[in-house]
């Protein structure tokens, strides 16, 4: 069932499929505390392919791959490689898959992950194709919030910021029509939801709030997810500027917020969340950040079917 898939889209996931995930990411990260570096992997290589810059999904990808007993290739910018002399990104996967077990990739345009695992023999895992999808970004983001709160159903969420160009709050919002909670959608006029998704997401079931007063909803959430407004996604730099700062979560703020709050950002962040709420009851941000690598061991493991 696992073994050779690939991971492209949240779309392709059943509410079994994330669970099990959950429950092996779980697993895992008990088994790294209690026997440090694990060696499911042994002889197994992974090639990272990133086209755009990545801090942390390319460092938790190849963290998991060491802490599961394997190695590591790749590169983390395309002006390194063959793609600079013009090699077409079929030519890439298809050398790539010689050298390694497992691709992950990063590229700016929508559907180049599709298209990677189309051409490829051995699994393809999506780190981020432009705005469209983000999956082991959403999958990490679900297991901080079952680990923090036990479970998932029954949360009121807030999805703050750039939602029209956020690939990790659309695939994010699709993997949440398998949970009951209620979502807030909070960002300027400009960067509104898709309306494809919303429709999605309503048809699905899910109780949908649109607004772009944060400090109005604030009281109701135990999640908040705040996400960067995305310069470099912008076709127009006039359009970036007039959305530019539009929130910015401070401690002054989450007076208002429940005890309970609590806060992620998939990171980096810019100005959206002040440095001082780091040190809050509210800030998980950087306990996310750590997810990624049980979640990411999990994937790598199933996919290689070097673990159950």
């Amino acid at each position: 069932m696992w073994k050779g898939r690939d991971v492209i889209s949240i779309r392709d996931f059943k509410k079994e499929d994330i669970e099990h995930v959950l429950k092996t990411a779980e697993r895992l990260e008990r088994e790294l505390k209690d026997e440090g570096a694990l060696k499911y992997a042994g002889g197994k290589i992974l090639a990272t392919l990133f086209f755009e810059p990545s801090t942390r999904t390319r460092l938790s990808f190849e963290s998991a791959m060491h802490r599961l007993g394997g190695s590591v290739i790749g590169f983390s910018e395309a002006s390194s490689t063959s793609v600079k002399k013009g090699e077409s990104l079929r030519d890439t996967i298809k050398t790539v898959e010689q050298y390694s077990d497992v691709i992950v990739i990063r590229h700016p345009e929508e559907g180049a992950a599709r298209l990677a695992a189309e051409v490829a023999d051995i699994p393809v895992i999506n780190a981020g194709d432009g705005s469209n999808q983000h999956p082991t970004q959403t999958l990490l983001d679900l297991y901080t919030i079952k680990r923090t709160f036990g479970r998932i159903d029954g949360l009121k969420i807030g999805l703050l910021g750039d939602l029209k160009y956020g690939r990790t709050v659309h695939s994010l919002s699709e993997a949440l029509t398998h949970y009951d909670v209620e979502l807030y959608l909070i960002s300027p006029e400009l960067l509104k939801m898709p309306k494809h998704i919303v429709e999605d997401l309503r048809d699905k079931g899910v109780k949908i709030y649109e607004t772009s007063d944060l400090e109005s909803v604030i009281p109701e959430l135990d999640v908040l997810y705040a996400t960067r407004i995305q310069k470099e996604r912008f076709p127009d730099e006039q359009e970036y500027l007039k959305v530019k700062g539009s929130y910015v979560i401070t401690l002054d703020l989450l007076k208002n917020a429940k005890e309970s709050l609590k806060i992620m950002h998939p990171l980096p962040r810019v100005d959206e969340i002040h440095p001082s709420v780091d040190a809050s009851k509210h800030a998980i941000y950087f306990r996310q950040v750590f997810s990624g690598v049980p979640v990411r061991m999990a994937l790598l493991g199933l996919t290689l079917g070097v673990v159950e």
